[in-house]
């Protein structure tokens, strides 16, 4: 098992926990250091992710977006209104609108009149949008499988439950009622 202080060359490129230290009791904040660290750290991995997925999807002819949106109607019978798209992909309805005008275009998705409400359009994943979500899936996975490849399972099990945690608290960046001024006297 790889040692848990050990930092990778990335993570020493941000700052480490004796700078934070120095840089809150510069501020004369009353706020965790460490915890500050690994929000620090975690927002400079996730940018990395997202740059990475970038790359990922692109080798499909996809964004994580683009990919995101075909899944979810994969996972819905292939068949579900744009505003249900955007409430499961947590996007707006204009996203929604851009993404699957793309698809579209590319001929991976369809759009009908509902089933379920004719005054309403669907959209349905076409044939050929299945036959991409098939033909990646091997590669897709098996990407997915090697980025966490060094974690045991019960390493992946705590990831996944710390990870959930720490979503929960993603709304302190953008919630204004969070807004203080937590300062040393």
């Amino acid at each position: 098992m790889a040692n848990p202080f050990h930092e990778s060359a990335d993570m020493q490129l941000i700052p480490t926990l004796a700078q934070t230290k120095r840089q809150v009791d510069r501020y004369g904040l009353d706020v965790d250091a460490q915890a500050v660290l690994v929000a620090a750290r975690l927002m400079t991995a996730g940018a990395k992710l997202g740059h990475a997925a970038d790359i990922h999807f692109a080798r499909f002819g996809l964004s994580t977006g683009r990919y995101r949106l075909l899944a979810d109607l994969e996972d819905n019978e292939g068949e579900e209104l744009p505003s249900q798209l955007a409430e499961n992909l947590s996007v707006t309805r204009a996203t929604v609108t851009g993404l699957i005008e793309i698809l579209e275009r590319d001929g991976l998705v369809s759009r009908r009149s509902s089933s379920l409400d004719g005054r309403q359009k669907s959209v349905l994943l076409t044939e050929l949008g299945e036959k991409k979500l098939r033909d990646m899936a091997s590669e897709h996975y098996a990407r997915l499988e090697a980025m966490v490849g060094s974690l045991s399972i019960e390493e992946r099990t705590l990831f996944l439950d710390l990870l959930g945690r720490v979503t929960q608290g993603i709304s302190a960046l953008t919630d204004e009622s969070l807004v203080s001024t937590k300062s040393k006297p």
